[in-house]
């Protein structure tokens, strides 16, 4: 009875702020995300202390009073916290084992089409033994339609039994009297009512399906209910991952489209919610979630490719429109993503704008430009543990500046770290070939060198005229980096 009672003070509390903005604009809203998310930043994760605890529980006995309005108010601004939601558990229940990922899908009664126990089937089919033991799938189940969402639940328990009783499959509902009103919405951009109900609605279902998924797993993958899977998808993400440890990010796409491939740390997950739900009339998820990433310091998009997963419903969701969207660059088998163990990149030639060295070394599609090289500058790549290479390959020039190459270029692995004023260096180099037509390819790196590398360096043999593109640089591991 708590519970709900501070989820409808809650809503009410949004409801009043409606109608003092009814007639907000897209400014507004702006400058209340930015406020909200900074006045978190002072905020400690204990907020909600024993007295105001006490507080909040007197406001489902007393009628309530605009006091306790405001510090409801408050308790939601606190992001870090979870949301008092009683799930029904419809399939499965939770392991006391934290996962390595959790993949959240919320789905709802489509007109046309229904597509979820395809993806549902495609998550398990493409992952191996070894990789199940690491992931959880989440089913919201958010239709309002009991008899609808019974049906699709024996469905589940029919087709995917051992995984559920694995602790592989969990389905869930967040009950009707959680939600918000969904009448007398705002119409943002002139959106008809039902459009703006039905994506209302869904930032609320993705709110509550975040919210239950934060102490499952270390990291959460957003998926929507009709897509197709890349083979061993997870073994690719892990992969990302580690190549991006020390730096900064809130969220990494691994597809282009709507809110599919969406990877998240779990930590982040409450906060997500939260704002999901202050702001759940105001636009469609994908749009808060530029907002989201951008007010948590991630400026730009960090979009991995191949894409690991496609769009491949017919029908959208809402109304049973014709969706034929698809994803061109994802590939069914993407297992020969790179690993790229995490490093540091320096070189001496002249870097153009921000195209910066560490924009060859991403799986994201960027490079690294810089101005006409001369005999002797190099490209090197440091890295933070020593470790066996099995493949290099690399990639210089564009489609667009196919002269943009380089010309003439040797690669080489090194050891013997030393620190030098311009950081850290390998004192020992051998070569392992040369540049031809821009590219290099090395295979078996690990049969050719006795030791382990910690240091992968491009040299200019030659001096050129055109300015020098490094559109990719890709290392395969034999084994993690050692110890």
């Amino acid at each position: 009875m708590f519970k709900f009672c501070s989820m409808r003070l809650v809503w009410k509390s949004l409801d009043k702020m409606r109608c003092l903005r009814k007639r907000s604009t897209i400014p507004f809203l702006g400058f209340l995300i930015t406020f909200l998310l900074f006045l978190n930043l002072y905020i400690e994760d204990g907020y909600v202390l024993e007295g105001d605890k006490r507080q909040l529980r007197e406001t489902s006995v007393h009628p309530p009073s605009s006091e306790r309005y405001v510090h409801t108010f408050r308790d939601l601004s606190n992001f870090s916290g979870t949301i008092n939601v009683t799930y029904r558990y419809l399939a499965g229940t939770p392991l006391n084992r934290k996962k390595y990922l959790t993949i959240g899908l919320s789905s709802v009664k489509r007109k046309r089409g229904n597509y979820l126990l395809e993806t549902i089937k495609s998550i398990f089919d493409q992952s191996s033994y070894e990789e199940l033991k690491e992931i959880v799938v989440v089913v919201h189940l958010a239709d309002f339609d009991l008899v609808w969402c019974e049906n699709l639940v024996q469905d589940i328990t029919r087709k995917f039994a051992h995984h559920i009783i694995a602790g592989r499959l969990l389905v869930i509902q967040a009950p009707e009297e959680y939600y918000p009103s969904l009448d007398g919405l705002k119409r943002n951009y002139n959106d008809p009512e039902d459009r703006v109900r039905f994506r209302s609605k869904q930032n609320v279902d993705y709110a509550f399906l975040l919210n239950f998924c934060t102490n499952l797993s270390h990291f959460y993958m957003m998926l929507e209910d009709d897509v197709r899977c890349s083979r061993n998808f997870l073994t690719a993400l892990k992969k990302v991952i580690t190549s991006r440890e020390g730096s900064y990010w809130v969220m990494l796409e691994f597809s282009k489209l709507g809110y599919i491939g969406k990877l998240y740390h779990s930590r982040d997950l409450p906060r997500l919610a939260h704002f999901l739900l202050m702001f759940y009339q105001e636009m469609p998820c994908d749009w808060l979630l530029i907002h989201f990433r951008g007010l948590l310091a991630q400026k730009d998009v960090i979009r991995f490719k191949p894409s690991l997963f496609q769009h491949m419903g017919y029908y959208s969701s809402y109304k049973g429109a014709e969706n034929k969207l698809k994803d061109d660059d994802f590939e069914e088998d993407s297992i020969d993503i790179p690993d790229n163990p995490p490093a540091s990149l320096y070189t001496n030639i002249n870097v153009f704008e921000n195209y910066d060295a560490t924009k060859a070394y991403s799986s994201v599609d960027e490079y690294f430009w810089g101005k006409p090289p001369s005999t002797g500058d190099f490209f090197v790549i440091v890295f933070n543990k020593s470790t066996k290479i099995s493949k290099i390959k690399i990639a210089t020039g564009s489609d667009d500046r196919q002269n943009d190459i380089l010309h003439h270029g040797a690669l080489e692995v090194g050891e013997k770290l030393v620190g030098t004023k311009k950081g850290k260096q390998c004192s020992s180099y051998i070569t392992l070939g040369e540049f031809k037509n821009g590219n290099i390819e090395v295979q078996d790196v690990d049969h050719k060198i006795a030791f382990d590398i910690e240091c992968v360096r491009i040299v200019v043999t030659a001096s050129q005229k055109e300015w020098i593109i490094i559109r990719s640089i890709s290392l395969w591991t034999t084994q993690p980096p050692s110890q």
